[in-house]
């Protein structure tokens, strides 16, 4: 969520500022009720105090007569206070609405685009190759990945893995999160894969993303679509030190997706799934160090990119391609032979306040000792399922898929036949 007095106090500039990434706002809205909910505060003060003065009138009062007007009059005042409050909450919450619709503002150097061809590579690397061999026909025959069995049990876009295959994934889970918690110092955590409204709220699935969200039925409760939302939310109305500052979180959690609106897109292999797993990452940190943090968090993802030998690049997204609550993301994609082009595999966003203010989310600044929102941010560290068909696709020959050495410990074996 936005900080309202951003709005209130430059609407022509945060109105261009979002206009960059094609959402239109009408500043005019939100300063009207903005100033109906300030008057009705004014009256709520004072209320307040004209009904304390009717309090020390009543002390004084002498004779009875005088008490129960007081009383009548002090029942009005109740009456009027009870109106108002009625009055402010409606405000309250129209309020809160508007401001929940309204995206995170751009950084000024996110380039500004309509969508990813705008996007800008940053970097690249490795050798890309080319050839035929796409990740899931290879395993049409032995059927260690199938999707038949995976739409009889569930319904498409779910997978049945077996053998190796399954020993494979289990093993780049393995790598990833040993790689966060053992080099790069991320605290793990096992986290609840259900949560609640508030902690969709928080993040900033809801309420604009509910259609790609699973919601259990009859409940309160949604399926995580990453681990984001609970590792974020362990620290929801939390007021920290600036000593207890940066935090870093690392959990795997399988992440579910209804993937609304992406009919007939990346849908053939494990590219695109509604059940997957992914290894995430989540930083908390003070504001003045939060870009030193996503530069971090992306260079964490590629490292894991590096040992898998897998090509990769770095691109960052255009104002048209971020999203909802990133003001900055890089994402890094990885080469897929068979389709001789760069898939996303990793996604590593800075939202500055934007989620802390909807959670929170507070520190107690060292300096000025005064109470700041905290800056979040997060990455896939990495997503298994399409790190997995990136790696089968860039170390097969059609007859084998040789396994990178830094996984071969875990997996017990050097190549998978084919």
């Amino acid at each position: 969520m936005l900080n309202i007095n951003i709005i209130i106090n430059d609407p022509k500039g945060i109105e261009s500022k979002l206009m960059k990434r094609g959402y239109s706002l009408n500043p005019a809205d939100i300063i009207d009720i903005y100033n109906q909910r300030k008057d009705l505060i004014k009256i709520k003060e004072t209320i307040a105090a004209n009904k304390n003065k009717l309090n020390d009138k009543f002390k004084d009062a002498s004779t009875e007569d005088e008490k129960n007007e007081i009383k009548k009059q002090s029942q009005e005042f109740e009456k009027k206070i009870s109106h108002n409050k009625s009055l402010l909450e409606e405000k309250e919450s129209e309020l809160t609405k508007l401001m929940l619709d309204i995206p995170n503002i751009p950084l000024d150097d996110v380039p500004v685009g309509e969508d990813d061809k705008d996007n800008k590579i940053i970097k690249t690397w490795g050798s890309p190759k080319r050839h035929n061999f796409e990740h899931s026909s290879l395993f049409t025959k032995n059927g260690l990945l199938n999707f038949e069995l995976g739409a009889k049990i569930s319904k498409t876009r779910f997978v049945v893995m077996k053998g190796q295959i399954a020993k494979l994934h289990r093993s780049l889970v393995s790598y990833m999160l040993n790689q966060h918690t053992e080099v790069n110092n991320y605290i793990e955590y096992n986290v609840p894969y259900v949560v609640n409204s508030e902690s969709m709220r928080g993040t900033g699935q809801l309420p604009k993303f509910e259609e790609d969200l699973f919601k259990i039925n009859d409940s309160d409760l949604y399926l995580i679509p990453t681990a984001e939302v609970p590792l974020t939310n362990l620290y929801r109305d939390k007021i920290m030190i600036e000593n207890d500052l940066p935090v870093y979180m690392v959990a795997h959690t399988p992440c579910f997706r209804s993937e609304a609106g992406s009919y007939g897109k990346d849908t053939k292999g494990i590219i695109r799934q509604h059940q997957f797993e992914k290894v995430e990452l989540v930083h908390i940190t003070c504001p003045q160090d939060a870009e030193k943090s996503l530069d971090m968090i992306t260079s964490h993802a590629e490292k894991i990119m590096e040992d898998l030998e897998i090509p990769y690049q770095r691109v960052m997204l255009s104002t048209g391609d971020l999203g909802f609550s990133s003001c900055k993301t890089y994402d890094i994609e990885a080469w897929f032979p068979s389709q001789e082009c760069y898939r996303e595999i990793s996604s590593c966003s800075y939202f500055g306040d934007f989620q802390s203010r909807r959670l929170n989310i507070k520190y107690k600044n060292n300096v000025t000792k005064r109470k700041e929102y905290v800056s979040t941010l997060n990455g896939s560290g990495l997503a298994i399922g399409r790190t997995m068909a990136a790696l089968i696709e860039n170390h097969t020959d059609g007859k084998i898929i040789k396994i990178p050495k830094v996984l071969q410990p875990i997996t017990g074996f050097d190549i998978i036949k084919l």
